[in-house]
């Protein structure tokens, strides 16, 4: 289990931000993604490059594990577990075909799915993401 702490968002320098993950939506629905190999679900995103912006990291993993081409994207708090990492939601518009990479599946969720890769930091993670949208 790990332990997640959020703070606002200029709490943290963005320097200091390490990965990017977002809580998406699309036509009404949560979008979770599947790694070849694994029957659990997770929230898309990944590790900023170096010498990336946290907005063109997320752009590049929504499409990389998505295929979303086209999203309004809102970062929502800072989180850190062992390292500081910036939480965002995203309204997906349109979507192309996945691309060749480690996600196996793309689902479209009414609730959060049951059977979640990391239980305890993404459920507080959506939980959060409601809480400051108002969904």
């Amino acid at each position: 289990m790990f332990e997640i702490n959020f703070y606002d968002l200029n709490a943290i320098d963005k320097s200091l931000y390490t990965r990017v993950v977002a809580v998406c939506r699309y036509n009404g629905k949560w979008v979770y993604v599947r790694q070849k190999g694994k029957t659990s679900w997770e929230i898309p995103g990944g590790h900023i490059e170096e010498g990336e912006t946290w907005q063109e990291a997320i752009k590049r993993e929504l499409y990389e594990e998505t295929g979303a081409v086209e999203f309004d994207i809102e970062p929502i708090c800072v989180y850190s577990i062992s390292k500081y990492a910036l939480l965002c939601f995203a309204e997906i518009k349109k979507f192309e075909n996945l691309p060749n990479s480690e996600i196996e599946e793309v689902g479209f969720f009414e609730d959060e799915p049951t059977n979640l890769t990391y239980p305890d930091t993404h459920t507080k993670m959506l939980k959060k993401v409601k809480e400051i949208k108002n969904l």
